[in-house]
């Protein structure tokens, strides 16, 4: 029985789309290196999921990898607190999402949103495709194999981790209760001692009978201090006071990022698909060529005209990167025409220069020495399949295929 302590571990994944820009650094990786000091965290390069939409043209996709993963490790992503690996190099995956398929309802992937809304915007491509239609279900085994009970998601990926809860709760129900599964559950409650079985019931039909949450986490609290049962008995009592069976496969909850705001150069969000983007690791004089042609307030055509900075792109990246000094110096300025918009752009300018400059440096080791990034990823490979192949076993004895 595994001893993961799922509500520790986190996993989070990108498609590998090549090098990366500024909203990745400030939307994701940021996030992540946050992350790597508070959670047992695994990050995965999606290959396969990359696969359900270029099929057709998978050419491009090693070197996206390879650039990709440096764009990581500049960022400050550091393989000494974190798991980085290619979701393809670890085949336990793809068994898990196999075995997850025999369960899982068709309706419940069709009414997936995101579902609809890709085939939507990607109407040039042939989407119709038990891949495409079983990617939430790649992800839920994504998330699964190594028990992860936090998944970074914006707002708008919430139901691909709700849909995992289903799917986990689902197979729980089907597999998590061996025969005398409640006879060994009574028995585990007596080995916790007088005092702590008393209190175990007490949580166990405050929860069951009222929906109280703060009873269902003191009890999990009580059995993760328990030093006289087994873990297989922990996994029992569990599931047991939620009125299921043993937990095999952890429900994750989502940890929502907090919403990226960084604009691209033309005040949208910054996208490779509206080509507004600063590289995360572009050259100094292209950011500073960038910034100085970037559209203004349209109202000013003359120097001496007066502007509005809310109606200007420019503005935007202010509120990311500078001071409230200067954002007051910006306002004033374009409102009085005191500054010019080439004035206005200098302090963004060397604002992101700067913010660049260690990662230029963290990524130059790994630009010049491919040989490590490769040695990083096989090393992580082997950590994630060690994680999965645990999970894996349990899965495999649970639907009864475990042959020995």
């Amino acid at each position: 029985m595994s001893s993961v302590d799922s509500q520790q571990r986190v996993l989070s994944g990108m498609r590998p789309t090549g090098k990366l820009h500024l909203g990745h650094y400030h939307g994701v990786l940021k996030n992540w290196v946050k992350l790597q000091h508070e959670y047992e965290c695994f990050f995965f390069v999606a290959d396969w999921h990359a696969l359900t939409t270029q099929y057709d043209d998978p050419s491009g996709i090693e070197q996206s990898v390879w650039d990709m993963v440096i764009d990581w490790l500049a960022a400050g992503v550091n393989p000494g607190s974190s798991t980085l690996f290619i979701q393809s190099q670890v085949p336990e995956h793809a068994e898990l999402h196999l075995l997850l398929s025999m369960i899982t309802p068709l309706g419940w992937l069709e009414r997936i949103p995101t579902y609809k809304d890709q085939q939507e915007k990607l109407r040039e491509k042939d989407l119709a495709t038990y891949g495409f239609l079983g990617y939430p279900l790649l992800q839920t085994a994504d998330i699964l194999i190594y028990r992860a009970g936090k998944v970074p998601v914006g707002a708008d990926q919430v139901s691909h981790v709700e849909i995992t809860r289903e799917i986990a709760r689902r197979f729980n129900h089907l597999y998590g209760r061996e025969p005398g599964f409640e006879e060994q559950a009574e028995a585990a409650i007596v080995k916790m001692g007088k005092k702590n079985a008393k209190l175990y019931r007490t949580l166990k039909k405050r929860y069951q009978e009222e929906g109280d949450l703060e009873a269902l986490e003191t009890a999990r609290a009580l059995l993760k201090e328990q030093q006289n049962i087994s873990l297989g008995d922990r996994e029992r009592l569990y599931g047991y006071i939620e009125g299921g069976g043993k937990v095999i496969l952890p429900e994750p909850q989502p940890l929502l990022t907090p919403e990226s705001k960084m604009p691209g150069l033309d005040g949208q969000k910054m996208s490779k698909s509206y080509n507004n983007t600063i590289g995360l690791r572009e050259e100094p004089d292209s950011v500073a060529q960038k910034i100085r042609t970037m559209q203004t307030d349209p109202q000013r055509v003359r120097r001496t005209d007066p502007g509005e900075p809310d109606k200007c792109p420019v503005w935007g990246l202010h509120r990311i990167y500078s001071d409230a000094d200067t954002q007051e110096w910006v306002q004033t300025g374009c409102r009085s025409a005191g500054i010019g918009c080439l004035d206005c752009k200098k302090p963004l300018i060397d604002a992101i220069v700067e913010e660049q400059r260690p990662l230029h440096e963290r990524a130059r080791e790994y630009e010049n020495n491919p040989d490590l990034v490769h040695s990083i990823l096989q090393e992580g490979c082997e950590q994630a399949r060690d994680a999965a192949r645990d999970t894996l076993e349990e899965v495999r004895a649970a639907m009864g295929l475990s042959y020995r």
